[in-house]
């Protein structure tokens, strides 16, 4: 069940990461920019987008507006895998991640 769990979690930065890299936003396009900010998103059973808030600002209003976009440009995901459904009591995913934006890249951890 770990192993669905964390293959799962990747394959959602993987999405959420390309599809961030392919809309940097222009808040972060300077030169020599960098912002991190926590976020935390809930996904429903069937991959659809639950919620998203912001744990721990960048600093940047408009970093973090541009961070939850993104996770909304990334929606739907996968539906949740029967094996870690079996896990949910409510059936709702969280994940939270620490994004860094920097030198027009964006990663998730």
């Amino acid at each position: 069940h770990k192993y669905v769990a964390a293959q799962y979690l990747k394959d959602w930065e993987m999405k959420v990461e390309r599809v961030g890299n392919m809309n940097y936003p222009e808040a972060a396009a300077k030169k020599y920019f960098s912002g991190t900010l926590t976020i935390a998103v809930t996904i429903n059973a069937d991959g659809s987008l639950h919620g998203i808030s912001i744990i721990h600002s960048s600093g940047n209003p408009a970093l973090d507006e541009a961070a939850k976009q993104i996770v909304r440009m990334s929606a739907p995901f996968a539906p949740l895998p029967l094996e870690l459904l079996k896990q949910l009591n409510p059936k709702i995913l969280g994940i939270t991640r620490i994004w860094k934006f920097s030198d027009e890249s964006m990663t998730a951890k």
